[in-house]
This record gives C-alpha cells, structure tokens and sequence, in this order.
C-alpha cells in the first residue's frame, strides 16, 4: 500500500467539543489521500476518550504520558507521519471541505514552494479574518496578518512571512531537516521561529487564500490569558534574538526596544501586564541558552540580507493595525 499524499496532524490538550468539530471537517475533505494523527498531550477533560475517528481513513489517536506541548507534540507527530507533505490544524479549527485540495493544488503549481500558509476566518464570526499567513516586522515583532479584520480585506494568494501553525502545509521532509519546531519554546511562535529559519533557509511561504479553515483563536488556552500571553511575549523575544542576522539585530536592536515598550504600555492597565513583563524578564534570561547551538541551530545555508528584509515588513502601523502582509504573487522569492 502507497503511503498517502498529506498527514495531518491535530496536537490535543484539553479540547473538548472543539476537538471533534475539527476531526468531522477532516471527514468532508475532497480529497482522501491523507492519514490523520491526533497527539493527545495528556488530556484531563475526556475529550481524547470519547473521540470518534471512524469517518478519516487512516486515522488513529497518539497519547502522550504528559504535556509536551504544541512544539514537542508536532515533533512526536512528524516522526510517525509517511505523507510527503505535513499539514497541521488545530484542534479548535474547522477545515473548509476542499482545505487540503486548495493546498495541494498550490503545490502543485508552485512547485518549488515547500511552505504554505491558509485563510483563517473567525469560528465565531465569518465577516472577520482571524489570520492571513504570519507577519514579520523588521523590529522582530510577528503578528498574526490580518487578524480581527473585516474579510473583505483577505488578501489574494501571495508570499507571507511564515505560516501559522494552526493550518499550515510544510514540506515533511524539509520539517524533519530543519529539526522541526524548537520544543524550548513550548507553544506560541514556535511557527514564527520556524518560518524564520525557512527564511534563512530561502524557502519563501505562500498564502493560500482559498484554503480555508475557520478557527477559535486560542479557543482552548485563551488568547489574552496569562499563558498565552507569558509564551507568546517570551518566545517573541527568542525568535527575534535567536534568528536575526547580527547585522540587522544591531541596527533593529533600539526599534525592538522602543516597540516593546509601546506593547507594554498599551497593556499596563490590562490582566496581561504582569505575564507580560514575566515574559520579557524570562526572555531575556533564557537568551544565553537560546542562542547556544542545538538541534534547532540556524539554517547551514544563509539567505542575503537584502533578499531577507525583503519579506520583511517596514511599516509599524502595519503590525499595530494587524493589517495583512502579503506580496504579490508576481514578487517571486529572491534568489538566495
């Protein structure tokens, strides 16, 4: 028997109703040439126990004895996944029918393209984007493009930053090359971190704006808890330190401060002040050991610097705004 096309991975941890919504929408997908593995990170609530998988071909559930969280889960995942390509979805997502056909279809017609990114609508709410492909500021701040915009602004298909983990396609290969995502990180811009070294890597990412899925937006851990908002201010810090060429992290270096202030500041008065300056205290600790070699080491191929800036934004208001930012898909990746 051929091993299959896609494998898509689910990483579980507490997800309740939303973990079988996800499953079901893989049951409607078009195409069939796909395995699916849910990674369980040692659920509490039951939802991984009442899970029924009998209308996925190929599926089966991983249990994990403990919480390795998004990172290390989609590691354990990838080691066991045969399909030439690696398509994650959160548990707390609902794929389009034809999600993975759009997907495929885009990679068929770009051929050298081995990243891809999807349309992300609010589960909640179809007029709003929750996310178009992840931005980069050159001042090493990401953001979600496009989030908590109105859907008439999805971009049309074209190069972003990095694909949010969420409902991203990577190539399984080039994922297991790269070491996969860096489990420091936990959860939270693990996807950026990775994107980042594609980059580095020259693998540019395309947005696919007719793959879509529909998704909570941190349904399952909260997108303004004092988690998420502790690991997201953190690994902000270690992607940017960790990855950015030393030239560019000299220049941007009082950018990136003057910005983390503004962020603070606009929180101050907020629940998410004090996991926030959590966040960049222990940031700032771990950057010693961020940056020493590991298995998440820096690409052994680096890209130009002025072919990186180039996927870069410029623009402040961009990321303080959440505008989207895509390139034109006529704005082929720089050569290397």
């Amino acid at each position: 028997m051929s091993p299959p096309r896609v494998s898509v991975v689910i990483i579980n941890y507490n997800g309740g109703a939303f973990l079988q919504q996800a499953v079901d929408s893989l049951s409607r997908q078009t195409v069939r040439d796909f395995e699916l593995i849910v990674f369980d990170n040692a659920s509490t609530d039951g939802s991984a126990d009442t899970l029924d998988l009998s209308a996925v071909p190929a599926a089966r559930l991983v249990r994990s004895p403990g919480n390795i969280g998004f990172a290390g889960g989609n590691n354990r995942a990838a080691e066991l996944a045969t399909g030439r390509w690696l398509a994650l979805l959160n548990p707390d997502t609902v794929a389009e029918p034809d999600w993975l056909e759009n997907l495929l279809a885009a990679a068929d017609a770009h051929p050298d393209c081995r990243n891809f990114a999807s349309a992300q609508f609010d589960l909640n709410s179809a007029d709003t984007l929750d996310g178009a492909g992840d931005a980069y500021l050159v001042f090493g701040i990401p953001w979600q493009g496009g989030f908590g915009r109105p859907a008439s602004e999805l971009p049309g298909m074209g190069w972003c930053f990095s694909a949010c983990g969420a409902a991203a396609m990577y190539d399984l290969a080039l994922f297991r090359d790269l070491g996969g995502f860096d489990e420091r990180f936990f959860c939270y811009c693990e996807d950026v971190d990775l994107g980042f070294r594609l980059q580095l890597a020259g693998h540019d990412c395309l947005f696919v704006n007719t793959a879509v899925v529909h998704h909570a937006g941190s349904g399952i851990t909260g997108r303004t808890s004092a988690f998420s908002t502790y690991h997201g201010t953190r690994n902000r810090v270690w992607t940017y330190f960790k990855n950015m060429p030393a030239g560019i992290l000299l220049a941007t270096l009082p950018g990136h401060v003057a910005l983390t202030l503004y962020i603070a500041a606009r929180n101050v008065f907020t629940p998410r002040f004090k996991p926030m300056l959590r966040g960049l205290k222990d940031g700032v600790a771990g950057l010693p050991q961020i940056r020493r070699p590991s298995a998440w080491k820096l690409p052994r191929h680096r890209m130009k610097t002025r072919h990186l800036l180039s996927r870069m934004a410029w623009n402040p208001w961009l990321m303080s705004a959440r505008k989207a930012h895509v390139r034109d898909l006529t704005n082929k990746p720089a050569d290397q």
